[in-house]
């Protein structure tokens, strides 16, 4: 192994394990730890999602990698009843095994490589890094087209709204960022998770028509159904956009054997074509961020963006390690900025998914600092 080399050596370490010992201190505290770091849904999974699940647990073959008709159509309806997007092809369609597992091979799976630039937003997401490096490929942070100069990527990720700061992208920045990729040749990969997840402002998807003119050449957005439809431990998630890259995706995917398991595709289905229970979800964060707000606020907090999404983007003007210090103390754990790029160290990311009790616990916490 050491003569070849090995592969993880091509990576940053993984930031989770950085705040073991934060964790352990938060997790000392007598009335338990309030675990605020990470996206991961509390609430059950919607009787009607289960019932689909083990409505097919006996089926035997193989899925097929492009998913059921039913799913890639359901899909389709579920992005123009939820999101204004149209004329998306069921064909364009393609469910996937989490969008983490997409995101960290999409550049492979594209074919980039060492002579290619990916683009990614400057406090971002790390699996949008880590999937170029895996491929070989150079990384820019850029939040701006003026920072790219004369140079020219082949693939730009943009994250609205983004996972950590909560920021949503304007429609103009969206188009602008439409157009420079189609003059230079550029894909437009749209990681948009948190979609669904609207507080202050509207997001938009890079597949509206506002956005792209209904053309959705070089486009591809990325949807999960972990957040509204409480699917993460599914791992379900679709890409859809360009008819002719999804189509590459599929291609290449068929061979990998990179295939959604068939009763989690009957789950999904069921999930997409369902707007309660994701409505009913979203309200379940909203209470918990008007809570959490209030109180960090309270607290001497400032939240910065925040506009959308599951987390709030917090500071209290010092590095992120010592505000993660500060918390730990009174037994909340949260996510330092740091992982998210070198901008962002004054910042720590205050995720809402926990239960109501344990909300209510930081908030009391936070109020009584």
């Amino acid at each position: 192994m050491s003569s070849r080399g090995r592969v993880s050596a091509l990576l940053p370490d993984f930031p989770w394990d950085t705040i073991a010992s934060v964790k352990a201190r938060a997790a000392a505290h007598p009335d338990g730890i309030v675990d605020l770091s990470v996206g991961t849904p509390v609430d059950p999974v919607a009787p009607l999602i289960r019932a689909a699940l083990n409505s097919v647990a006996e089926v035997p073959g193989y899925p097929t990698t492009h998913g059921t008709p039913e799913l890639r159509a359901a899909a389709v309806d579920a992005l123009k009843r939820r999101y204004g997007i149209t004329g998306l092809d069921p064909a364009a369609v393609l469910p996937v095994i989490g969008t983490k597992e997409l995101i960290a091979g999409l550049p492979r799976l594209l074919g980039l490589g060492s002579g290619d630039l990916v683009v990614i937003p400057e406090i971002a997401y790390p699996t949008y890094e880590v999937g170029a490096l895996l491929a070989g490929a150079q990384v820019l942070r850029a939040d701006g087209l003026t920072r790219l100069g004369p140079q020219t990527p082949a693939l730009i990720y943009l994250n609205s709204p983004s996972n950590p700061t909560g920021r949503v992208l304007g429609i103009e920045h969206l188009r602008k960022v439409v157009s420079f990729a189609r003059e230079r040749g550029a894909i437009v990969a749209s990681d948009e998770c948190y979609l669904g997840l609207s507080w202050d402002s509207r997001p938009y998807s890079i597949l509206d028509p506002e956005v792209c003119d209904g053309d959705h050449t070089g486009l591809l957005a990325v949807h999960s159904l972990s957040k509204t439809s409480n699917l993460a431990s599914y791992r379900a998630g679709f890409v859809a956009g360009d008819p002719e890259l999804v189509a590459e995706l599929l291609e290449v995917r068929k061979h990998s054997g990179m295939m959604v398991p068939y009763p989690i595709q009957a789950a999904m289905t069921a999930a997409l074509g369902d707007d309660a229970h994701e409505g009913q979800q979203r309200e379940r964060y909203r209470a918990r961020r008007e809570q959490l707000r209030n109180a960090l606020a309270g607290a001497g907090f400032r939240i910065d963006h925040s506009e959308a999404g599951l987390y709030l983007w917090s500071t209290r003007g010092e590095n992120c390690r010592t505000t993660l210090d500060w918390l730990a103390e009174r037994g909340i754990l949260a996510a330092p900025g740091d992982f998210y790029g070198p901008t962002a160290r004054e910042h720590v990311r205050i995720a809402l998914t926990a239960s109501d009790e344990r909300i209510a616990a930081a908030a009391e916490r936070l109020r009584t600092h």
